[in-house]
C-alpha cells in the first residue's frame, strides 16, 4: 500500500471507476451549521490532489450557508463493489473564480441552463415552474455560450484526515488514517 494518501487515493478511485455501476465519484458530504446542527447529502467529486478535494454547488444552497458559517466538512467515499470506504475531514474555501468558470465551461450545456434555473434547496410550487425557468434560460442563451452564474462555485476540502477501510473476514476491518500536520501526512494502522 502506497504511503501517501493521496496517491493511495487516486488508486483506490481508479478501481471503483472500474466496479461501480454509477457515479464512483459520489461522496456524502457533511456540513453542520453555526449551531452545529449536522447535514449530510451526496454530491459529486469533480477533482483532487495534494490541495483537495473539489465539489460545486449552487452558493445559495443550505450546504453553502452551512459552510459560511462553520468552513469545515467530512466527505464519505463507499464503493460497495470494492469493499471499501475513505473518509475525508478537512477546512473548506471556495475555489478560484477561474477554477469554478473552467469547470463549468465543462458541463454539458443542460446542465448549465440548470444551474441558472436553479434556486438549489428553495422550496417551488411545482416541478413544472422549475421546467418553465429552465426553458427562459435556454432562451435567454440562446446562440451563446452560458456564463457560469456569479451565484455558483465550488468548495474545496482540504484534508487534514484521510481515512481509508477495508472490508475484510468476520469484521476484522483495516483501517489506514493519515493526519497531516503541518504539510506532512503521518500514518496510523489502526483496526476495528
Amino acid at each position: 500500500m502506497a504511503d501517501d494518501p493521496i496517491a493511495l487515493f487516486d488508486r483506490w478511485l481508479a478501481e471503483a471507476e472500474q466496479s461501480e455501476p454509477n457515479d464512483p465519484n459520489a461522496m456524502a458530504l457533511a456540513t453542520a451549521d453555526a449551531g452545529g446542527r449536522p447535514s449530510v447529502r451526496m454530491v459529486l467529486l469533480k477533482g483532487h490532489g495534494p490541495d483537495g478535494f473539489v465539489f460545486y454547488t449552487n452558493r445559495g444552497s443550505r450546504k453553502a450557508e452551512q459552510l459560511g458559517a462553520n468552513a469545515q466538512a467530512s466527505l464519505l467515499f463507499h464503493w460497495k463493489s470494492l469493499r471499501r470506504q475513505v473518509r475525508v475531514t478537512g477546512a473548506v474555501s471556495p475555489v478560484s473564480d477561474a477554477e469554478s468558470d473552467s469547470y463549468f465551461a465543462s458541463r454539458g450545456r443542460d446542465s448549465q441552463l440548470g444551474a441558472w434555473a436553479s434556486d438549489q434547496s428553495r422550496p417551488l410550487d411545482s416541478r413544472a415552474t422549475f421546467e418553465a425557468r429552465v426553458e427562459a434560460m435556454r432562451a435567454r442563451f440562446d446562440g451563446q455560450d452560458v456564463p457560469r452564474p456569479p451565484f455558483w462555485g465550488g468548495y474545496r476540502v482540504a484534508a487534514e484526515e484521510i481515512e481509508f477501510w477495508q472490508d475484510r473476514a468476520h469484521r476484522l476491518h483495516e483501517r489506514r488514517l493519515f493526519t497531516r500536520s503541518g504539510g506532512e501526512w503521518t500514518e496510523g494502522l489502526l483496526f476495528p
